[in-house]
């Protein structure tokens, strides 16, 4: 052989050494996802059409659930598995299946899971994603140590009628502050260890009268612009799934609703989860009418755009003669299977080990939750007045009655959804006090008053007997825990019972009162308003309720909540909210023929983003960045906020807008960014908010999103009744079709 050829089969030689190295290369370059595609389609090529359909089956723990179904395949998913023995048997079973498909496991992680933080519209009224975050956070670590890995939340419905018993498991009223919360509690279970499931979708949130379960009728611009945007930030924050709705939107029910569930969910928005119903929620659909039994609820559903049955048993027990019959194409089973096994592989679940069963729920409540839900639970109160400087407890007060039935109600002050929650762990709002008290030498006296329905009033006499033997009183009233969230809708929003007699009486001794309201809502006060100096909302502040309260009312902690919903005058004013839009008859109290009540006031008790602290506040130097606005284009309004008081404190800065002229009614305003803020006694702080250009327009009823040319006006202030600033100038007019609008991330959470 020539040296020549041997040169010569240098270059093939280190080609083919050069291909061989790059071939684990090339397979490292397979990115995640192209990873998780593959092997779903390998799992979903090997599986019968008995099995796919078993991935569509969620049973809960208990009858009618075999545990065999899970060693055959026949439950994809199973809810209400909250202790980790039963975790690691149900997995156990699930890998002697043919195809070892790992289960999901779901339960209603709302607010914590044992130890029990703030209620989600609580949570709310502290105006601040770092803190719906950590909640959500520490609620999924809990639940995730016994091995749930997938929680039914958050909801992301938003709610104008507090007479709707789950409002108190949503953000309120707003859809920028419904938005951005609902962002953060995904973001914050994801980290700590489970999927989200957003519900209800949608429009769940305005049923008629209030009733839960009751129809909806919403004009499609104004679920657009309203109440599906905290949906959408929900897609975007990485919600692994969605939950259908019980109810009928606009007279088709949301469990068989492909507007909803393929065109927005899927089309619009680039959805790749999955979606589960509601519990027996496609069975259901015979109740509506619109299916004649449940094989024609279980095909109206799947084809709708439901991939998961939670407890109808209905998918399994039809849907494979409904494809073998041709009424449903076997690759609409295919496709809800792969948006399962997708969910399943983005979790790792097919490479994680077994739950250790030796694990408890015990573990918790720790040192560390403990502070945690207390430091999360003293900015949710929100103080509603304060006349006279009632609050915080003077320290010259060396005697204390503490009135009321649920200062000392260890079960109720945890609220309705409280998963794994033992009212043993709770410390009491009674608890709370004696413990801040204690060492002090200020004496504390405790009486019922009532019982805690407060119809019962024989305790009466005593509890005015200790208010006048103390220097000051604290009242704790409000709603038991059964008086909120589902199936607890109320026709009369009056504080139950008799306990405004209570409250007038406890008036009458003359001592200094602060009313202290526990509830999922907010409460028609009638003449306690007037009567009582200072009351504090504290919605159902979870398992550190004593501490957190103590810290707030004795002042070591101003409170800084925010109303995240108008509180009414009345029952009769709901549905109320502050984003209304404009009337032809603005009102005017010197002519009846006008926007009014001829039995009540036209404004809210306390309006949408208000509340007190125990310091002050001044607004100067409101000054917006530029005046004209082009599209790709930010509003920019910087403020100067000073605490003017002797108080650390905190205040939320919030900047509305409002389209004064347009192409179609606008509301009087709209909340568009907020911060945060801390601030020492004298402390002033330049405070800078930013509004996407592309989130001050409005939807049409085809899904166009129209920002228009014209003046946008602009207000700042501590809530929704934020003086005006000025104008800016939106100097063209655009349109982002839906599709298009997809791209768009930056906007989207404030349309």
């Amino acid at each position: 052989m020539r040296l020549s050829d041997v040169h010569g089969l240098a270059p093939l030689a280190l080609a083919v050494i050069l291909a061989i190295a790059f071939v684990p290369q090339a397979k490292a370059q397979e990115t995640s996802s192209q990873s998780i595609e593959r092997r779903v389609n390998e799992i979903l090529r090997q599986m019968t059409l008995e099995e796919k359909v078993g991935q569509l089956n969620l049973v809960s723990h208990g009858p009618p659930l075999r545990w065999e179904d899970i060693s055959e395949g026949k439950a994809g998913a199973l809810l209400n598995f909250n202790s980790a023995p039963d975790v690691a048997r149900a997995q156990a079973l699930a890998r002697q299946s043919r195809l070892k498909i790992p289960p999901l496991f779901g339960l209603d992680v709302l607010h914590g899971f044992r130890t029990q933080f703030p209620l989600p519209l609580g949570e709310a009224a502290a105006f601040s994603p770092r803190v719906s975050r950590l909640a959500s956070e520490w609620a999924a670590k809990e639940a995730a140590y016994v091995g749930v890995n997938w929680t039914f939340a958050p909801m992301a419905d938003l709610s104008r009628d507090s007479r709707w018993g789950r409002i108190v498991e949503g953000f309120g009223e707003d859809p920028y502050l419904g938005s951005v919360l609902t962002a953060a509690r995904v973001e914050g279970f994801r980290q700590g260890g489970l999927a989200a499931a957003a519900k209800h979708f949608a429009g769940y949130g305005a049923p008629q009268g209030g009733r839960d379960y009751d129809t909806t009728y919403i004009p499609r611009a104004e679920m657009y612009d309203t109440y599906l945007p905290p949906f959408r930030a929900a897609v975007e924050a990485g919600s692994a799934s969605f939950m259908a709705a019980f109810n009928a939107l606009n007279g088709e029910p949301s469990t068989a609703n492909p507007w909803l569930l393929t065109d927005i969910l899927r089309k619009q928005w680039g959805f790749d989860g999955f979606v589960t119903s509601d519990w027996v929620g496609i069975g259901e659909l015979i109740n509506h009418g619109i299916a004649v039994d449940g094989a024609e609820a279980a095909r109206k559903a799947i084809l709708a755009g439901v991939d998961m049955d939670m407890m109808g048993l209905l998918y399994i027990k039809h849907l494979p003669d409904e494809v073998r019959a041709g009424r449903v194409p076997e690759s609409v089973i295919d496709e809800s299977v792969r948006r399962v096994l997708r969910t399943k592989f983005r979790m790792g679940l097919f490479d994680r080990p077994d739950m250790d069963p030796s694990r408890s729920d015990s573990a918790f409540p720790n040192p560390e939750s403990r502070q945690m839900a207390r430091a999360v639970a003293r900015e949710t109160f929100v103080l509603l007045q304060n006349r006279g400087d009632v609050l915080p407890v003077p320290a010259s007060a060396r005697s204390i009655a503490v009135i009321g039935p649920l200062a000392d109600a260890p079960h109720d002050q945890m609220g309705p959804h409280a998963a794994r929650g033992h009212k043993e762990d709770s410390v009491t709002v009674l608890e709370g006090i004696r413990r801040r008290a204690q060492g002090t030498g200020i004496t504390v006296r405790h009486a019922p008053a009532c019982d805690l329905f407060c119809r019962d009033t024989s305790g009466l006499p005593a509890a005015l007997d200790a208010a006048k033997q103390s220097d000051f009183v604290i009242a704790v009233f409000g709603e038991p825990q059964e008086l909120s969230g589902e199936a607890a809708s109320r026709a009369h929003l009056e504080l139950n019972g008799k306990q405004i007699d209570v409250l007038e009486e406890l008036a009458k001794t003359g001592k200094p009162v602060a009313l202290i309201l526990l509830g999922g809502r907010p409460q028609v006060l009638g003449s306690v308003a007037e009567r009582v100096p200072a009351i504090l909302m504290a919605w159902y502040p979870g398992t550190e309720a004593g501490p957190a309260l103590a810290d707030v009312l004795f002042g070591d902690v101003s409170p800084s909540g925010k109303l995240p919903l108008t509180w009414p005058r009345a029952t009769g004013q709901l549905p109320f909210y502050y984003n209304r839009l404009p009337t032809g008859r603005p009102t005017k109290p010197e002519n009846r023929f006008t926007l009014q009540y001829i039995d009540e006031a036209i404004t809210p008790l306390y309006p949408f983003g208000w509340g007190l602290s125990y310091t002050q506040f001044a607004y100067a130097d409101a000054a917006m960045a530029q005046k004209q606005l082009d599209q790709g284009q930010v509003l920019e309004v910087s403020v100067s906020v000073k605490n003017t008081g002797a108080r650390e404190g905190q205040e939320v800065v919030q900047l509305y807008t409002r389209d004064p002229v347009a192409s179609r009614s606008r509301p009087l305003r709209e909340l568009k960014a907020f911060e945060k803020i801390a601030l020492k006694p004298g402390e002033t702080k330049r405070v800078t908010l930013r509004v996407p250009v592309e989130s001050l327009g409005f939807h049409l009823d085809d899904g166009t999103y129209l920002v228009e040319a014209g003046a946008i006006q602009v207000f700042v202030g501590g809530s929704s009744l934020a003086e005006p600033i000025g104008e800016a100038e939106i100097t063209k007019t655009f349109r982002i079709p839906p599709m298009e609008r997809r791209a768009s991330a930056s906007t989207s959470i404030a349309q």
